[in-house]
């Protein structure tokens, strides 16, 4: 009689690392003041009005969507470009770090896990922000916003996203990951969870109390 072959056993999958991504502006860091002064200075060398107090009430979308209220068309992209490039001589050393910021990226590191920053911003003034103000996540991926932060959430496994818009709410499910919100930018509570935020926190001081919980009930 001819022996069966042992049985043999599928190895179990090799659990992921945490990786949790952060949205940037009025998530991690405040950079209105920055902002505010970048824009008083593209309206002094162009001669436009930019009000610049209205501007930064609205952070989040893409560049090109703000200029588009105070350019025409066909000047978006020159603006676009020329903003950029006198950004980091106004806007690095006003902006200011988010209370509980550096303690919510150290405290998915101090887990063993990937802490990325996704945002619509330019990627290169994105990371000049973050070596200012001392904060070292992972990886910076720039020039995302809303559902197309998806792509990079997606690249790097994140299996949560934290931001303040309704933008980031939307890429975080996009994604498929658990969307943790904060109302500390133009969106309150009420519109976070509107949009599908799946966890609402008053400020990024409370996250690493919520993150520790959220890895003891998931692993």
């Amino acid at each position: 009689m001819t022996a069966l072959p042992a049985p043999t056993s599928t190895p179990a999958p090799t659990p992921r690392p945490l990786t949790v991504g952060f949205d940037l502006d009025m998530t991690l860091i405040d950079s209105r003041p920055g902002i505010h002064a970048a824009y008083r200075a593209l309206s002094a060398e162009t001669g436009v009005a930019i009000d610049a107090d209205l501007a930064v009430t609205r952070l989040g979308p893409p560049l090109d969507e703000e200029l588009a209220h105070w350019f025409p068309a066909d000047r978006i992209a020159e603006m676009g470009d020329r903003y950029r490039e006198i950004y980091p001589a106004h806007a690095i050393a006003p902006t200011l770090l988010m209370a509980g910021a550096r303690e919510a990226v150290a405290a998915v590191q101090a887990l063993g896990g990937r802490a990325i920053v996704v945002t619509a911003k330019h990627e290169p003034n994105a990371k000049l922000h973050l070596a200012h103000l001392g904060v070292e996540p992972d990886a910076v991926i720039g020039w995302l916003w809303a559902e197309a932060k998806a792509e990079a959430l997606r690249e790097h496994g994140a299996s949560v996203y934290v931001g303040d818009h309704t933008g980031d709410v939307r890429g975080a499910r996009t994604a498929g990951a658990l969307s943790v919100a904060v109302p500390t930018g133009p969106c309150d509570e009420e519109e976070l969870r509107a949009a599908g935020a799946e966890v609402v926190l008053p400020d990024l001081l409370a996250f690493p109390e919520w993150l520790r919980s959220y890895v003891a009930t998931t692993t």
